[in-house]
Formats: structure tokens, sequence, C-alpha cells
């Protein structure tokens, strides 16, 4: 009789009496604040998707892997960086309702049922969060600052919900699941994590999607066009799966040039899916058109998909390239941008999506093959028009390059814009390549990149794209972004903004409620202290001695919003009123690790700090620099200065948002 698999509300499993343990031979806790806010967000996203319904849908959060050891305990064989996140986000709320008096209820929660073999510094440092002991205190080396910056990072992101707080905890606890497998009790564990580390993968949700586009194709009448739009289709999907690789890599050369220009590759010839069939010129050969004839099933289609005519003559190039998203959340941008729909970026409803406004539509077969001529558009357009990160000649940075064709024996990546300014500090190219890494740095996980949905949205809509003109459009987007959105008190919705052109005021830094947004912990996004950093940048390219810390200034993920004038300063020294200390002028972007050094220390001290860097023409910040700059000319950092370089700041934006 086959044993019930049980699962668990995340509450039951938090107070289980249980115990699990996290043994030695698995490794640290390392999620970072990508993995914790695509938790949250997917748990946000399905209390969202419940809101108005009585009978709330469950959502299986995923598995809990255990073995049950001789003494009742279960040790965690997968799963065990979920569960320690689920663990600190409760011990954080349960902080934030005892000190804040919060209305959300944790009083079921008084103790982690999670524990760690062999491993004292994690252990303290569970014990010391749910003792109430504040952060600055448990920052040393006898506690596992991984776990503490785990739970900032939380802490960060439930703040972040606001109103929300309360029936995202609701959803959370009382209708997310997850299944706990116990492995069977003479398991050889030796064996099952050698075929836990070798097990090939699972069928991914964008073969599924690949798989009934098939489907759709397959109930075309004619047998000619019914074969030649499921071999483009395969042709196009196998072209364009690999975010990695640059499209034109995915096709044979005689097909690169009828594609993208010939003698050329940097251009993108057909109009529609007709043309893209021509363009290419696929001919149904007789084998297989026979063998079409009859429609094949979904699951036969799975289980031997067709082959691309092309893959003996693809040329492969060295992967250099590293993409800012992944094919799933692609196909979703692709979706919207070619029905021009309000289509979820995330891939948890990838599925249901394609289902939904292409397998299910009226005219199913033309909406597969209006999709497939607009994924391989977006992809060249991506390829050609999107920052990637680059890694040669021993370096690793951002770069807008796209592939140039010079003869057939010699092809190379050039910048798309000022190829005569190769790896310059100026020109279109690095403004873009600016501005596009200031958009992505404040949205670093891979779900709902709105940015990068607005700009190809605004290449695919131009007829010719000059970088002038693409500039224009990228800055168009960021300002309605951080005006429209983030600094308005009744911000729009980022599909108004892309699609509906939603318009924004000019930023009103004489008014209460919008200086509130300015203020620490009331800032929604990051892009409010990158978009800023991107005019300085402009502001210093343009004068007449640019300085080399500023004309090399790079984007980079800095996650930590940091008081200069400390929140809690080591002991002797002031501590400022709150009205002053969460000022925007007091606050500026660096790296989470940075902020763990730092944050109790005096300015001077964290000027000190990274002078090295600055001589080394590096910082994280150029509003970071604007304010050691001031610190150096007044020879003190207190109200007055923080004042007078937060006016300064909001009138750089409030003159930006005019334009």
């Amino acid at each position: 009789m086959n044993k019930v698999i049980p699962s668990f509300t995340v509450k039951n499993l938090l107070v289980d009496a249980s115990c699990y343990l996290v043994p030695m031979y698995q490794r640290n806790y390392a999620w970072g604040e990508a993995e914790i806010n695509q938790l949250i967000q997917d748990v946000l996203d399905y209390q969202q998707k419940n809101h108005n319904i009585t009978s709330k849908q469950t959502y299986y959060i995923g598995n809990l892997v255990v073995y049950e050891r001789k003494d009742g305990s279960f040790e965690v064989i997968d799963g065990q960086q979920r569960f320690t996140t689920l663990t600190l986000l409760a011990i954080c709320l349960r902080r934030m309702a005892l000190k804040d008096n919060h209305t959300i209820d944790m009083a079921w929660y008084q103790e982690p049922n999670l524990d760690f073999e062999s491993r004292k510094k994690s252990t303290n440092t569970f014990k010391s969060l749910v003792q109430g002991i504040e952060i600055k205190q448990l920052k040393s080396e006898d506690y596992n600052l991984d776990v503490i910056k785990g739970y900032e990072l939380i802490e960060k992101g439930l703040t972040a919900l606001g109103d929300r707080l309360s029936d995202f905890c609701d959803y959370l606890f009382e209708h997310v699941q997850i299944v706990r497998v116990s492995v069977p009790q003479d398991t050889d564990l030796n064996h099952y994590f050698e075929v836990m580390n070798n097990r090939g993968e699972q069928l991914e949700k964008h073969e599924v999607v690949k798989a009934r586009l098939m489907s759709v194709l397959n109930d075309i009448e004619d047998k000619t066009t019914r074969e030649q739009s499921i071999q483009l289709l395969t042709k196009v999907w196998d072209a364009t799966a690999n975010m990695e690789r640059y499209v034109q890599y995915g096709f044979t050369p005689d097909e690169r040039h009828q594609i993208f220009g010939k003698d050329d590759w940097g251009q993108f010839t057909p109009s529609n899916f007709a043309e893209l069939v021509e363009t290419i010129q696929i001919e149904a050969k007789e084998g297989e058109a026979s063998s079409s004839a009859t429609p094949r099933s979904l699951q036969d289609i799975l289980e031997n998909p067709p082959q691309s005519a092309v893959v003996e003559e693809t040329t492969l190039t060295p992967e250099r390239f590293n993409s800012v998203i992944n094919f799933s959340n692609f196909l979703l941008h692709v979706l919207r941008i070619s029905i021009q729909q309000d289509v979820p970026l995330d891939d948890k409803r990838l599925l249901e999506q394609f289902e939904k406004h292409i397998i299910k539509a009226d005219q199913a077969i033309a909406a597969v093959q209006a999709f497939v001529f607009a994924l391989l558009k977006c992809k060249y357009l991506f390829d050609q028009f999107i920052i990637k990160r680059e890694f040669t000649q021993g370096e690793d940075k951002w770069s807008l390059k796209r592939l140039h064709y010079y003869n057939s024996k010699s092809q190379s990546y050039i910048n798309t814009f000022d190829k005569e300014r190769e790896d310059g500090f100026e020109g279109d190219n690095r403004r873009i390549l600016m501005l596009l890494g200031a958009l992505h740095v404040s949205t670093p996980t891979l779900v709902y990149k709105h940015w990068l949905n607005g700009a190809l949205y605004c290449l695919y809509n131009m007829e010719e794209i000059r970088p002038h003109a693409y500039l224009k459009k990228l800055e168009h987007l960021a300002r309605q972004f951080v005006f429209g959105r983030f600094l308005s008190p009744d911000g729009a919705e980022y599909y108004d903004l892309i699609y509906k052109g939603a318009t924004f005021a000019p930023l009103a830094i004489d008014k209460p409620e919008v200086l509130q947004l300015l203020q620490y912990g009331k800032i929604e996004n990051n892009l409010v202290f990158n978009y800023l950093d991107y005019l300085l940048w402009c502001e210093g390219m343009s004068s007449n001695n640019t300085e080399d810390v500023v004309k090399q200034f790079e984007f980079s993920f800095r996650s930590s919003v940091e008081h200069f004038y400390p929140q809690h300063p080591l002991d002797g020294h002031q501590q400022l009123e709150s009205q002053h200390l969460h000022l925007f002028g007091n606050l500026c972007l660096i790296s989470h690790s940075k902020n763990s050094k730092l944050s109790n220390v005096q300015p001077a001290a964290k000027r000190d700090h990274f002078k090295a860097a600055i001589a080394n023409k590096n910082i994280d910040s150029l509003k970071l620099y604007e304010m050691i700059k001031l610190l150096n000319s007044a020879a003190d950092w207190d109200i007055p200065q923080i004042e007078q370089h937060g006016e300064e700041m909001l009138k750089l934006l409030e003159k930006d948002s005019k334009q």
C-alpha cells in the first residue's frame, strides 16, 4: 500500500513539533536578493490573484525532501534554502510585530524547528534573531553573516509591501503549501546524492509551449504550408532559445545573408511571417510532407520533435555573453509585444498565458505564425540593442554590441553604435549602455523586467533605429518609471506607461507627499538612485574637465540603501533625529557587503574607506561621490550638509522631469 506524501501549509510546517536538521554535507545558506525577492513576489502574485476569491487556490511552493533519523528528527536533504528562508521570514515578522506593534498576529510562532548540525554560528544566529538582539550587534565573526544578510533582505522586501503585508502574511501562512517527501529508511544516501547531482533536466515549460504551438500548426490543411510552418517554427525556436548566443548563429551562412542583410548580418529584412518563409525559402521535403499528412498528437510532438534542417550547418561561436534574462521569461515579453495586451511577465504563468492568448485564440494558426515572426524579430533586436555582460580578454563588463560580417572568413562583434569609438567612454553607444545598465541593475530578478519590455516595444515599432532616437525613447521610458510611478503619489501601472503612453507631471519637490516618497523605507525601486546616478554621469561627461572616476563609472548590483550619517552611530557620537536621518540627502546605494562593514561608522571614516577605490577611478555610486566631495569641502557631514546635498539632487531630478 502506498504511503501518503504529506503536504503542509507554511504555518503548519514552521510549528511542526518535529526537529528538522541541516546536516554538515549541505552547503551554507546562499540565497541572495534575487532568490528572496522571487519567493516574496511569487507568493504576492498568487495572493493578489486570489484576493477576491472566497475559496482561495493553494499555491505549492515546492518539495522538502527529508530522511528520518532513528531519533525521529528529519535530516533535510533537498529544500533547505527555501526552508531556511521561510524560517527567517517568520522570525522577521515576529520581530516586526513585537517591535512596531503590528496588527500581524505572530503569537503562534515561538522558536524555529530548524537546526544546524555542527554549525554553531548558524544556530547562534537563529537564536539571537529570535531573542530580538539588534542586527548591528550580530555583524561579527561569531555569527553567520550570510544568514544575517538574508534576514536583512527579507526585512527590506517585507517592509516594501506596505499596506499589502497583512494580506500577504495571511495567504503565505494559510494557503501556501510545501510537500514533505521522506526517502525510504534503507536509502543509500551517498547513491541518492549521486543520482540527484547527475539527474537529467526535466522537460522545461518553454519546450511544452513549443510542442503546443506545433500542434496548432499541425491543423493546417495544406500539406506544403503545414510543413513549411512547422519547419520555420522549429528553426526560429532553435535559433532564439539560446539567450547567450546571437540569433544569426542559429541559421546557415546563406540564411543569415537573406534574413539579416547580405554581407552585413546587422539588419532585419522580413516584415511578416509570409515574407520570412520566402526569405529563407523553406521547402517541404517529400518524405516529411507525407509523414505529416496525419496530424500528430501532442505527446508524439514532445517525444519526437521535428529537427531543424540547419543543425549540421549551424556555425557556433564561443559563448562570451551573459544575457539579462532567460528564454522562458523572454517568451512572455515577445507575447506581450506581439498581442499588445497586459501579459504578466512571470514565467510561472507561461503555459497559462500562451493557452489563453495564442493556442486557444479564435484564429490560432495565424496567431502562432505571427508569434513566430515576432519571436525572431525580438531576439534580433535584443541581441543588437540590449546590453549583455561580456567576458573577453580577462575582463567582465557591460557591452552593447552587434554582429558584423566582413567576409566569409571574418565576422566579429562591434559596438552597435559608434563603431569608431570601440570600447570608449563617450558617444551614443556608451550613453545608451549606461542607461540600460541603470535600468537593469534596478530590477535584478528575471521576472517583471518592465524596462526590458518597454525597450523592446520601442525598438519593435521603430522603422529605423538611430542612436539618438533610441536614446531619447529610453530616457523617456526611465522618466515614466521614476516620475510617473515611483515618485508619484498616484503611481501609474507599468503597462499604461509603456503601451498607453501614460504621462507624468514634473517632480513637485515642494509637496510633502512627494518628499515622503524619497525618504528611507519609502523609495519603491532603486531606479530612483540609479537614474539619478545616470543624470550625474551625463552632467559630468558634459564638463570640459571630466573626472576619471565619473568617466569610468559603471552600474553594478548595489542593493543596500546606506545612511551616510549612520542610523546607529558608534558610542560617543550624536544620533540624528529621524526627520533628518532618513532624508534623501543622507541616502545612497552601496553594495550589501560594504553596508555591513560601514553601516555604523561616521561619514569621515566611510570617506576614508572609499579613498583607495576613488584613487583607482572606481566608486559605488556617483551620488555617494558627490556626498564625499561635499564632506571634504565642508569638513563636516551634519544636518546642513544633508539638506544642501538633498536640495541639489532634488533640483537635478526636478529639472530632468520637465524635459
